[in-house]
């Protein structure tokens, strides 16, 4: 694996291990609530955040960063460093833990490199372009499901929007009805790493933004997956509509969706 991967794989493991030490002492957390609905953002979002950026441009100072908390910095860079801090804010609130950090890295218009970090379990998913995708330096591929009857699929709800919930909940009964099981977990970034492993055969979500899907989107096709969006189009960085799957299912899963739509 390249430079690229060590410094995220470094950056990752720096942050997780600040956002741990934190998530001992729930109390002391100081918890702001942004505009959106049910969007959070905690003190520790923003140390982590600042962890990461640090480490980066330790190594790259003339990268561009886009993060949640930051926002965007252009440094007319053909690279572009993708940052959530904590995936799965209100997991990480409540001290369930279902939460993760996403590092990507875009080269001009491709996500060239991905790392994902499940703290809680010291897991760590990671891809490169063209050079496969490994948890904890085993390799990865996604499940093996050849029908949407038996697979179990991610999906997460689309709480800052609720005049998307009508169509959502058409699509979710009727993948609870036609599928092996739905689960929601609350952290996108890890329900794609999960695509990727094989936990999951298939996930789709509305209204994702770039740091929820990058890492997560080479992740999922260094592994043998698909990625794209409700349409079967690679237009999710627009729309943040995003359907991942083993290919074998995919058309199935998209068929039920669309139905909907």
């Amino acid at each position: 694996m390249s430079g690229i991967i060590n410094i995220a794989t470094k950056a990752a493991y720096l942050a997780g291990n600040v956002i741990q030490q934190g998530s001992r002492n729930p109390a002391n957390l100081r918890v702001e609530k942004k505009g959106e609905r049910g969007d959070y953002v905690t003190d520790l979002d923003k140390k982590s955040e600042q962890i990461i950026i640090d480490t980066i441009k330790k190594a790259f100072p003339t990268h561009n960063i886009l993060s949640e908390e930051m926002g965007e910095e252009d440094n007319k860079s053909e690279y572009t460093w993708i940052i959530d801090p904590i995936d799965g804010t209100t997991n990480f609130i409540h001290g369930h833990p279902q939460y993760s950090i996403s590092i990507a890295v875009k080269q001009g218009n491709r996500i060239t490199h991905g790392v994902i970090f499940d703290p809680n379990r010291n897991d760590l998913y990671k891809a490169e372009l063209g050079r496969g995708a490994y948890i904890n330096d085993k390799r990865l591929r996604v499940a093996k499901a050849t029908s949407l009857t038996d697979a179990l699929i991610g999906t997460g709800f689309p709480s800052w929007d609720v005049t998307l919930l009508d169509k959502y909940l058409l699509i979710f009964k009727d993948l609870l009805l036609n599928s092996g099981g739905q689960r929601r977990t609350g952290s996108a970034a890890l329900d794609l790493a999960y695509v990727a492993a094989g936990y999951l055969d298939g996930f789709w979500e509305f209204n994702l933004k770039p740091w929820d899907i990058a890492a997560g989107t080479i992740i999922v096709k260094e592994s043998g997956g698909l990625v794209t969006d409700f349409n079967n189009t690679q237009d999710f960085w627009q729309s943040g509509n995003i359907v991942a799957a083993n290919p074998k299912i995919l058309n199935e899963l998209l068929k039920v969706i669309q139905k909907h739509l």
